[in-house]
């Protein structure tokens, strides 16, 4: 498929970009949703948004800022199922990237859900290679932590 170009991407401020943004994230992980008030406690120490193709809102993006020493941010791109394949994760990831480093970034990591191959193989492909698996109480699938090698 050819690459295709965001319309729009909407940082998370108002009500609608923040359920489209619950909306992507509790598809992504069914395992660990979250209700609008976590949510809004995450746009609140997060950078959040939300990338539209045709007015439908089709990925989302999570940039937690630096912390540490070396500075480490995290940098989570997703994109629904239906939409993949098509450049639009490389748009959200190096939208993502760039906020991270203008926050002042030294080290870039990423989480990806054990049982997301798709994720997963965007992440190696990026130059991420894995540093620990963790499996959240009462949770049976793992979360993968990445960092950018």
């Amino acid at each position: 498929m050819s690459e295709l170009r965001f319309e729009q991407v909407q940082a998370v401020g108002g009500e609608a970009a923040l359920l489209d943004w619950r909306r992507i994230h509790n598809r992504i992980i069914p395992t660990d949703p979250l209700s609008v008030a976590a949510v809004q406690g995450r746009a609140r120490r997060n950078h959040l948004e939300v990338a539209y193709l045709d007015d439908v809102a089709v990925g989302c993006s999570t940039v937690r800022p630096p912390t540490g020493d070396p500075a480490t941010a995290t940098v989570i791109a997703r994109v629904l199922p239906e939409h993949r394949h098509r450049g639009l994760g490389e748009q959200i990831y190096q939208r993502g990237l760039v906020v991270a480093l203008e926050l002042g970034a030294q080290v870039i990591e990423s989480v990806v859900l054990a049982s997301n191959d798709d994720g997963l193989r965007f992440a190696r492909q990026h130059g991420f290679v894995e540093i620990e698996r963790y499996v959240l109480p009462g949770h049976t699938i793992a979360f993968v932590d990445l960092r950018l090698a």
